[in-house]
């Protein structure tokens, strides 16, 4: 073969290459992907939560994804690197991924978008200012939702710090949204039924029905009057579906009291244990439920705006039981023998009260509801072991709350979030 063929012949596959090229861009375009931003993007939760987004089993298999990670302009390089990581995963849903730092571009056409835990960059000394320092970006956030997101944008509010509070405040700067943003509450649910699980020597998946009240990064309450567990080894037996009351078969009422109460309540307090897995897992979950429901007759939890059932003071986020159906979630109102006490509605409600109004500058100073004392004794006196009357329930912190510098980690970032101070949004 000539010299001067060989060159008509690789001058024909370069034109033919192109072509396809060209073909494939065209196709592309006339695909319609699910556009899915994540903020901050370079939070180390990404490497467990990207997996799953784009797995296919959290929007479907027939739905292509558009995945923007969105973070700071000094982070590039990180998001550069986690974008080649997710082109790596060669999901077939994966329509395109890529990363965003310049502000005024974020949320641009977002269909879906996940809020993960943030740092500030000022040193913050009190509780109060930590309450303050939140306000900024969520300002910032709710700004760039209306300015630049789908109009039916689907926001969910993750992380380990001031869950109910970061979703409250996007809330009331993105005022047009406020019914579509919503926090993630299944992880603070997942961990309370894997501790009866162990208790009852059973699986955590076979738990059903457990119910997180209030505060999900804070002061929460653990209700098992309505929990279920299935395929257990009893003496009485049934089909897949057979349930029993997990009360029922917990006749220990001391650890219910208190070994459950205080396992919890030392989860809730070092965050440790809600990792990089439990947290990816429950976002990932939340958002499968939003957009195709959850389990029939299931009872799942979620962070909400209260609009006053059960009692609860209206223009708060308050973790309820809710159900998932139609691409849009319903508070279970209609529940039987689930209402809480006057006082214990008041003692959550207080603190979320007291967050926003101290973060949007209304109120100064946090006050504690009642005497720390009064707190336990009441909390312990209503714990009951029948279903159908008094709530079983699990504080997730009674003690009064402390400086960021104290040993409270509820009000400050955990060990392990330390570590990645710099590296968050």
């Amino acid at each position: 073969m000539t010299t001067e063929l060989m060159m008509v012949i690789a001058k024909e596959n370069l034109q033919t290459h192109i072509e396809k090229e060209l073909e494939k861009d065209t196709l592309k375009d006339l695909i319609n992907p699910l556009r899915v931003w994540i903020a901050n993007g370079n939070a180390s939760v990404c490497y467990n939560l990207i997996p799953l987004l784009l797995s296919g089993d959290v929007f479907g298999m027939d739905t292509k994804i558009s995945l923007t990670l969105f973070g700071k302009e000094q982070m590039e390089n990180r998001l550069r690197s986690m974008v080649m990581e997710t082109e790596d995963l060669a999901s077939p849903v994966l329509h395109s991924v890529s990363f965003c730092t310049k502000v005024e571009e974020a949320f641009h056409q977002a269909q879906v978008i996940i809020i993960l835990d943030d740092s500030t960059e000022e040193e913050v000394y009190t509780l109060e200012g930590c309450l303050r320092s939140r306000v900024p970006l969520c300002r910032l956030y709710g700004y760039l939702m209306e300015k630049n997101a789908h109009e039916s944008v689907k926001v969910i509010v993750g992380g380990k710090t001031f869950v109910n509070l970061k979703t409250v405040l996007l809330m009331q700067y993105a005022p047009n949204l406020a019914h579509n943003i919503i926090a993630v509450a299944l992880g603070v649910e997942g961990q309370a039924k894997a501790v009866v699980a162990r208790k009852m020597k059973t699986t955590a998946s076979c738990i059903k029905d457990v119910i997180i009240w209030g505060n999900i990064s804070g002061n929460n309450y653990v209700d098992l009057r309505k929990a279920k567990v299935y395929k257990y080894e009893s003496a009485v037996r049934g089909p897949p579906k057979y349930s029993h009351s997990v009360l029922s078969l917990i006749f220990d009422s001391e650890w219910v009291q208190k070994e459950f109460v205080t396992t919890l309540q030392n989860l809730s307090n070092t965050g440790k244990h809600f990792g990089g897995i439990l947290a990816a897992h429950s976002i990932a979950t939340t958002l499968k439920y939003w957009y195709h429901g959850s389990p029939p007759g299931e009872i799942v939890s979620s962070g909400v705006l209260s609009e006053g059932q059960f009692g609860i003071p209206e223009g708060i986020v308050f973790s309820m039981p809710v159900k998932f159906e139609n691409g849009t979630w319903v508070v279970l109102t209609d529940l039987k023998d689930i209402a809480i006490s006057k006082q214990i509605i008041n003692r959550i409600a207080s603190d979320l009260t007291q967050e926003k109004l101290i973060a949007l500058g209304d109120l100064l100073t946090f006050q504690p509801y009642g005497p720390v004392s009064e707190h336990k004794d009441s909390i312990h006196s209503s714990i009951t072991t029948d279903e159908g009357k008094d709530p079983v329930i699990s504080d997730g912190d009674f003690s009064e709350p402390n400086l960021p510098t104290s040993k409270n980690p509820s009000v400050q970032e955990s060990e392990n979030d330390a570590e990645d101070k710099t590296e968050e949004y």
